[in-house]
């Protein structure tokens, strides 16, 4: 089962502005401590010890990123191999044109249109660069007006090429990934945690609308203090999935909120913050595992 908001996607440097401004605050744990007197450490330096371990273990690490990658398929595409969704593409019915690749990219919300654009940079004369007018065209509708009957077919064969492959796992870390594991560091949350702001980013998009990303975070802190400004992340985490599941409530296409019930809060009620294997969860009904 697929999901996308309407609203999700921005013009690229509209994105790294509205989450580069909430990257200037630095986590309080990634500030040296001056150690005290070998027989009298500092307490404060011996609190913070455990965050600073778990934070230095990332999102970005190779193999938390692989288990981000298929809890995200898991729920996009209701399999785990989500090196097989490249040549996905289908139009689901919610308002946002066709869905494709491994992220799903809409031809209604500006990335799919965005990500064509970086292939046809990188690669003039793909199969796809002839359907960039009509999709500057669709952008922001569900038409398919110069799209069909072939761009599905077209999208399939492009899939196969490795270079529209980067290309999409490029544009994924460049407007998704890398904005939402550097926001959850600079909050001074875990692996978790940084996976729950990806899931949400990815879902919803990040803007000004009240169920974008930033939205839903600036709810979740209105509620609880994350651990850069001294917080519990636990608690916060809580609020981050409260505020969440508030958004996906507001759109008929979002109300199923499995993925963050029956998965990312399972995960945080066990305490496993970093998204340590091997995990068990469901979504929309279906059981998954990592070992």
């Amino acid at each position: 089962m697929r999901t996308r908001s309407i609203g999700r996607a921005l013009p690229r440097t509209a994105t790294r502005v509205a989450l580069g401004l909430a990257l200037l605050a630095v986590p309080a744990t990634a500030l040296a401590t001056t150690a005290g007197p070998a027989d009298h450490p500092a307490p404060a330096t011996a609190r913070s010890a455990p965050h600073a371990a778990r934070a230095a273990t990332g999102l970005d690490d190779p193999a938390k990123k692989e288990i981000a990658m298929q809890l995200v398929s898991s729920a996009e595409n209701s399999s785990l191999n989500w090196k097989a969704q490249y040549k996905y593409i289908e139009d689901i019915g919610d308002g946002r044109g066709y869905t494709g690749g491994i992220i799903g990219f809409c031809s209604g919300t500006h990335d799919m249109l965005e990500l064509v654009e970086l292939y046809t940079q990188r690669k003039p004369g793909n199969v796809l660069a002839k359907y960039l007018p009509a999709l500057r065209k669709v952008d922001g509708s569900d038409s398919h007006e110069g799209l069909d009957p072939n761009y599905t077919k077209d999208w399939k064969k492009a899939a196969q090429d490795p270079e529209f492959q980067k290309a999409q796992n490029d544009e994924r870390d460049r407007v998704y990934f890398n904005p939402a594991v550097k926001q959850g560091k600079a909050d001074g949350i875990g692996v978790l945690g940084q996976f729950a702001y990806y899931d949400a980013i990815v879902m919803h998009g990040d803007g000004s609308d009240p169920t974008s990303f930033s939205s839903i975070r600036k709810r979740a802190l209105a509620k609880a203090e994350p651990p850069a400004q001294g917080g519990d992340e636990k608690t916060y985490l809580n609020a981050f999935l409260d505020a969440r599941v508030w958004a996906m409530k507001q759109e008929e296409a979002h109300s199923d909120t499995s993925r963050v019930d029956t998965a990312q809060r399972v995960f945080l009620q066990k305490g496993n913050l970093d998204l340590h294997t091997p995990l068990d969860w469901k979504v929309y009904g279906d059981s998954y595992h990592i070992g």
